[in-house]
């Protein structure tokens, strides 16, 4: 029997790759024909990885007939999240940032060769945005049927809270494995379950049920020790607002300074090696101290202690470092 050729994909808002890498894994058959991002720097970490440098340009200014030619089997789509985060203005299609998404539902309208598959990510908080509505008008429209789900690493084992919206939808023509599912939005894996006692799609997770199923945070640490020379960097530039204060030396390694532990260390997420949980990173970390991620303890003649039970004078014991780029990256 004739080995089917490999679908081919389209990567939109593309970055650095992270979709990419991850239809790698899964094991299927498939090539990315073209990538789209607007970053230049993106784009050069992308074509670092991959050996191809995605489209570079505004995607609004594509045509139905520009991805046509492709002749797509499915579509990746990670469009920005500021239009929908819970500390943005929340303006939804309204934003600018959302227009380049909004564009690309409006080709598929008008296209010859549509994809028959899409898989679109994107901040918890879509899932009630009037963008989110119009995905699923159009999806609808082109009758495609949708599986849409809020997850979060920690269900899968990764000691990282990070709850993102994802959206599957596939022509009808083409069938889910667990059709019962569809045009539902579920906040469980329907491959997963905790125990016996919960059912697939329950509603009521909450961190401390996911921390039992996860691997602590020494599993995602690198090998090497804080301090020599491959893991040494500058992290400097603090800022003097949201939780930050400017450090005068310059530190070369990735420790906390005891300046910002005493003026901003109850705004800390304080984790162990041992702990099964921590913050999301964002694009902030290393600049903002508040909000922005994890820093880790590295003293190991201290034991695992609540941070509501820390006193502030204990906070410089603990030997706080930030997590590095890497470890960073493996989360993420």
């Amino acid at each position: 029997m004739e080995t089917p050729p490999p679908w081919r994909v389209l990567e939109f808002y593309s970055g650095i790759g992270g979709m990419r890498y991850s239809l790698a894994s899964s094991g299927v058959r498939a090539e990315v024909v073209e990538a789209f991002d607007i970053n230049d720097v993106a784009n050069d970490v992308y074509e670092h990885n991959f050996g191809h440098r995605p489209c570079q340009g505004n995607i609004q200014t594509l045509t139905a007939g520009d991805l046509d030619k492709y002749k797509a089997h499915a579509w990746l789509l990670s469009p920005p999240c500021q239009p929908y985060t819970r500390q943005g203005l929340q303006k939804h299609s309204a934003d600018a940032r959302a227009f380049s998404f909004i564009k690309i539902l409006n080709l598929m309208q008008n296209m010859s060769f549509p994809p028959q598959m899409l898989f679109v990510e994107n901040v918890v908080g879509f899932e009630v945005s009037d963008t989110h509505d119009q995905l699923l008008a159009v999806l609808s429209t082109l009758s495609f049927n949708t599986q849409e789900f809020i997850l979060s690493p920690l269900q899968f084992g990764v000691p990282y809270s990070r709850p993102r919206y994802f959206c599957l939808a596939k022509q009808e023509s083409m069938c889910f494995p667990n059709p019962s599912v569809n045009d539902k939005l579920l906040r469980t894996p329907t491959c997963l379950t905790l125990n016996t006692t919960r059912t697939q799609n329950s509603y009521d997770q909450n961190e401390d049920d996911l921390e039992v199923v996860c691997n602590p945070i020494r599993n995602f640490l690198e090998a090497q020790s804080i301090g020599d020379k491959e893991s040494s960097a500058i992290i400097s530039d603090f800022k003097e607002a949201d939780g930050c204060t400017p450090i005068e030396t310059a530190s070369h390694d990735y420790t906390v300074p005891l300046s910002l532990i005493e003026r901003w260390g109850n705004a800390m997420d304080i984790v162990y090696p041992e702990s099964k949980r921590c913050c999301c990173f964002t694009k902030s970390y290393y600049r903002y101290v508040k909000g922005t991620g994890s820093v880790l303890v590295t003293s190991k003649s201290l034991k695992p202690v609540p941070k509501e039970n820390l006193e502030m004078s204990s906070l410089s014991e603990l030997g706080l470092r930030f997590f590095t780029p890497r470890e960073v990256n493996t989360f993420s």
